[in-house]
């Protein structure tokens, strides 16, 4: 009797401490990653990545704006931004790519307006999710 409730002590400990998102088969484990949630999008009936893409669309729609030179004529170009949302919800910049200096701050200065949100998750813990947006101006 003794033995069987240590057994079911142990079970019921280990079942405690669980993970989310986390399976284990056999001698393989997958971890189960989510992306951010944008503001809004929490109850949203479409699936979260889904409602990111268009939360996000939405904002550079509305954030877009083509940058002018010293003359006053617009300048043309593109420029590529790689960027997480970080483990707390804000976005940070990691890499600029493009041959115009103005263009290359326009294009992060729309990024970096982007809302705090909830954090992408691994496990069920916090994590940085990356992504990529390829501007032209």
């Amino acid at each position: 009797m003794k033995k069987l409730l240590l057994i079911l002590f142990l079970f019921t400990g280990a079942s405690l401490f669980a993970q989310e998102g986390v399976k284990v088969t056999g001698n393989t484990m997958t971890t189960k990653q989510t992306p951010p949630v944008w503001p809004g999008c929490e109850a949203a009936t479409v699936p979260s990545k889904v409602c990111f893409k268009e939360k996000l669309t939405q904002h550079l729609k509305e954030n877009y704006k083509f940058p002018k030179d010293a003359n006053g004529n617009f300048i043309r170009g593109k420029a590529i931004v790689s960027f997480v949302i970080n483990a707390k919800g804000k976005p940070e910049i990691t890499k600029v790519e493009g041959a115009k200096k103005e263009l290359n701050e326009e294009a992060k200065r729309i990024i970096l307006a982007i809302p705090q949100m909830k954090p992408g998750q691994v496990a069920g813990k916090p994590t940085a999710v990356s992504y990529k947006v390829p501007f032209t101006f």
